[in-house]
């Protein structure tokens, strides 16, 4: 959910802005860790207004290459406000160039980059704002958007492979889905309208096919409503909680998705947590954010109890270690060295670049494999139609 909130700084300086939290509960621990005393919140009930403004501005894309060109023009010695309107010059996105207006606005009005980045949600997330504050309370926000960019490029990137992969099957399936259509709504019935006058004995395959096209000709409403509903029905499942939480289940569950779920979650976890640690972030609050950014429930609560040893003060190695049936081991072990070394945040990185490399083959790999397997059920699908209209044919001209 989203909060509108009113804080109080150590030197008494009342701020407000908005944030992403469970709960208030979870706010007002987030700013505590952060040197914030909460005063007031309540759920922003602008979310929906907020939503229509951002839609569609700062794709992920431009994300990147606004937190790049930020850390270039600062490194470079421009000032903040002054790297803002270069960067609103150069958007051609009207949506982004409005924000980032307000942003710029904001700032020169005494906020603070950070909470005018926080007042889009929507657009930039709990891991952008708060590496932003990290960089501004260390003094080095060229440095900190730096280390933004190459996070959310990694992520993008990562995402985009496994995307990819997916590309290929998915045209194969849609073509054959259109010509298998056609053919059943057009070339079937003339042969079948062929078969019903020359009264030939149709095999059990045949009938079953006809059958099918028939159905799809009369009843071609129907069938494209029934599909839609179920279209509709599965979304609306995998949107709710529940369903979510199945899929999360099923998809790990699944010969070579489940493995590749597990890296994938992986490597966003130790990435994610890298770049926080190695920002200035707060431990706590590096890890509520991390448990964000991983998609699968069963690795947010992992998690979860990471962040629970966190606050004993106890060392989270033995959370991963424990739940190696979802964390590969090579994480709890790298994640212990790096806890004993005092250098959690480059043993993560190493973590993350190691998983980064495998699930990468891994979606080549899905390629090479899915490729032959298509092509397949493909000769299977067209093999089956063939012989079932042929047949009959043959035993015509037997007949004759």
């Amino acid at each position: 959910m989203i909060f509108a909130y009113k804080a109080l700084q150590k030197d008494g300086h009342m701020i407000e802005g908005k944030r992403e939290a469970e709960n208030p509960q979870i706010l007002a621990k987030i700013l505590k860790e952060e040197g914030f005393v909460l005063i007031s919140v309540e759920q922003d009930k602008k979310r929906k207004l907020s939503f229509t403004i951002t839609f569609k501005a700062f794709k992920m894309p431009e994300k990147i290459s606004f937190a790049r060109n930020i850390s270039s023009m600062l490194d470079a010695g421009l000032s903040l406000s002054r790297a803002l309107e270069v960067i609103t010059r150069q958007s051609r996105n009207p949506k982004s160039k409005k924000i980032l207006i307000d942003i710029n606005e904001k700032i020169k009005a005494g906020s603070s980059f950070s909470a005018a980045l926080e007042s889009y949600p929507h657009v930039f997330n709990s891991l952008f704002v708060s590496m932003t504050r990290a960089g501004e309370e260390s003094g080095n926000l060229a440095d900190s958007f730096s280390n933004i960019s190459g996070q959310l490029e990694k992520n993008y990137l990562l995402m985009k492979k496994v995307k990819g992969a997916m590309v290929y099957p998915g045209v194969i399936i849609s073509a054959m889905g259109i010509v298998g259509f056609f053919m059943m709504t057009f070339i079937v019935p003339t042969l079948s309208a062929t078969f019903i006058e020359l009264e030939v004995d149709l095999p059990v395959s045949t009938q079953i096919i006809i059958s099918l096209s028939n159905f799809l000709k009369n009843e071609t409403i129907l069938f494209f409503g029934s599909l839609a509903l179920i279209i509709l029905g599965m979304i609306t499942m995998v949107k709710s909680r529940i369903g979510r939480r199945i899929l999360d289940v099923i998809v790990l569950k699944a010969p070579v998705f489940g493995e590749l779920s597990k890296q994938i979650n992986s490597a966003r976890t130790a990435r994610t947590l890298s770049s926080l640690l190695k920002a200035g972030v707060p431990y706590l609050q590096a890890m509520q954010i991390t448990r964000g950014v991983v998609s699968n429930h069963i690795f947010q609560n992992i998690l979860e109890l990471a962040e629970k040893k966190v606050e004993t003060g106890d060392k989270i190695s033995q959370v991963f270690i424990d739940n190696e049936k979802y964390y590969p081991a090579f994480v709890g072990e790298m994640v212990a060295v790096g806890e004993e070394t005092g250098d959690l945040s480059n043993m993560l990185l190493r973590v993350a670049e190691f998983y980064e490399e495998e699930v990468d083959q891994k979606t080549k790999n899905m390629s090479t494999i899915v490729e032959p397997l298509l092509m397949l059920v493909v000769g299977v699908g067209v093999g089956f139609f063939a012989i079932s209209m042929i047949s009959p044919m043959y035993s015509l001209m037997d007949n004759i």
